[in-house]
């Protein structure tokens, strides 16, 4: 589908001046850009594009003939791979709730802030390629046992598998609980794709990883001006995911206040965006997850014990992988044939003796871990076999519980000196020493930065920096 080139941004527009100065100033933000006048033009252009280059399109609402609205209701009907941003002259949060419901990604007001753009235009591309993934994960969960990283056939995995075929097709609210690594985030989507829902949006947040002045913003919305920085109207994680799946992870780490506004619109159904008066009804279908046991948070007070059990309708529990002894060849194998199909390495096995190192370590990061092991080995490993030797130290027994999979925190001064810049000497140990921290607070970013004596957004630049992707450890759940 053309998805190994830069997709093309879209600018639809009846006045040419409009539709071409927005294209320039996306072609001067590095974006393959073109513009249509009109929407006829537009439309004659995706009809056209049989090898699927564009991959996002901005329109103006409001034009003559073929409008905004109906654009967007062909590209939904016939291009579902191509993500829409609204503009207009007049943006209400009426009309926004209006181009959203028919499939937008974004909307933007008139006359459009180059940030605005900037960011909408961002949105629009990785809304696409999360669009493209989804496609790639309903071709992997057709076969039953294709679960991508949650596949085994250890008899509680059947035994959730089955469960997710029976609650799949009811809106039933879903809880999850397991230790972090277990694969949740896949879970959600496995659930989500064998819905009625399957064909809306699937829409995830980690609660965990967004400041608490943040989230409820993050959550519903806000309107243009309710709080410094609103400088325009922004729709929520819950309207994003209207007639579809929203997942929430790390609800354990809500606020109580943040907790009352979920119950609410859990029970309800509606909610408003913050500073806004008008209630707005969504339709989307709710599963949440945890990676500490809620029953405790309740009994010690740290968790409304009526959202509890409003979410605890069916509860599905990821054991953890050191339980799954029977499923880690399985798993390895799994990752050894895609990390090599990566590389472009004949990497084709792995040794006895190395499947049965990896049958005995204990995986605190659990499926996480597991694969990072095996990427590492892929990339490391200079045969065709993995062996113990391409294993890092602590799964072959040598260190302790807490040794780092990647690099000595410590660096021997007897060691032989490689010149090369100090800060680029410091990315290994400060990553081996970031990846470590993670892993002891159950990968939970605000703990971790407390240990560190930095802040969150400081830790996330590293992160950044450094190559440890969030995204990662939130889809593995």
């Amino acid at each position: 589908m053309g998805h190994d080139r830069k997709p093309r941004v879209l600018v639809v527009d009846d006045d040419a001046i409009v539709a071409g100065s927005i294209a320039e100033f996306l072609r001067l933000e590095g974006h393959d850009a073109t513009h249509a006048i009109g929407g006829e033009q537009a439309w004659g252009m995706l009809r056209d594009d049989t090898a699927h280059r564009i991959g996002a399109v901005i329109t103006d609402a409001a034009m003559p003939g073929v409008d905004g609205g109906e654009l967007l209701r062909r590209i939904r009907a016939d291009r579902p791979d191509v993500a829409v941003v609204m503009l207009t002259g007049f943006g209400t949060i009426e009309s926004a709730v209006d181009a959203l419901r028919l499939g937008a990604v974004d909307y933007l007001t008139k006359p459009v802030v180059d940030q605005e753009l900037r960011l909408a235009v961002e949105r629009a591309l990785q809304h696409r390629a999360l669009i493209a993934e989804n496609a790639r994960l309903r071709e992997q969960l057709d076969d039953r046992f294709g679960l991508d990283s949650i596949i085994g056939s250890d008899p509680r995995m059947r035994a959730m598998y089955e469960l997710i075929d029976s609650v799949a097709p009811a809106r039933t609210t879903v809880l999850m609980s397991g230790e972090s690594g277990t694969g949740k985030s896949l879970v959600a989507h496995a659930i989500h794709h064998r819905s009625t829902r399957r064909d809306g949006p699937y829409v995830e947040l980690s609660c965990g990883s967004i400041p608490e002045t943040l989230l409820e913003s993050e959550l519903f919305g806000h309107v243009k001006g309710a709080f410094t920085g609103a400088h325009a109207d922004k729709p929520g994680r819950f309207l994003r995911a209207d007639g579809g799946t929203l997942f929430l992870d790390e609800i354990n780490s809500a606020s109580p206040a943040m907790q009352l506004k979920l119950l609410r619109v859990l029970q309800e159904r509606r909610f408003e965006p913050v500073g806004s008066t008008e209630t707005i009804e969504v339709d989307a279908r709710v599963i949440l997850a945890s990676n500490q046991p809620l029953e405790e948070l309740v009994a010690s007070g740290a968790f409304r014990q009526d959202l509890y059990y409003r979410i605890n309708v069916v509860k599905i529990e990821l054991p953890p992988l050191r339980e799954r002894v029977t499923d880690i060849p399985l798993l390895a194998e799994h990752f050894l044939s895609k990390y090599a199909a990566e590389a472009s390495k004949a990497v084709v096995a792995i040794s006895p003796e190395a499947i049965d190192l990896l049958r005995r370590y204990d995986y605190p990061g659990n499926v996480r871990e597991l694969e990072n092991i095996v990427h590492r080995a892929v990339v490391l490993t200079a045969g065709q076999t993995i062996t113990p030797a391409d294993l890092p130290a602590p799964v072959r027994g040598e260190g302790g519980p807490h040794a780092l999979s990647v690099a000595s925190a410590v660096v021997d001064p007897d060691e032989p000196w490689e010149p090369m810049p100090l800060d680029e000497a410091l990315r290994g140990p400060e990553r081996a020493i970031i990846l470590r921290a993670l892993r002891a607070n159950d990968w939970s970013r605000q703990r971790t930065a407390d240990q560190l004596g930095i802040n969150r957004t400081t830790l996330y630049k590293k992160m950044k920096v450094l190559g440890i992707d969030p995204g990662d450890l939130e889809r593995a759940g």
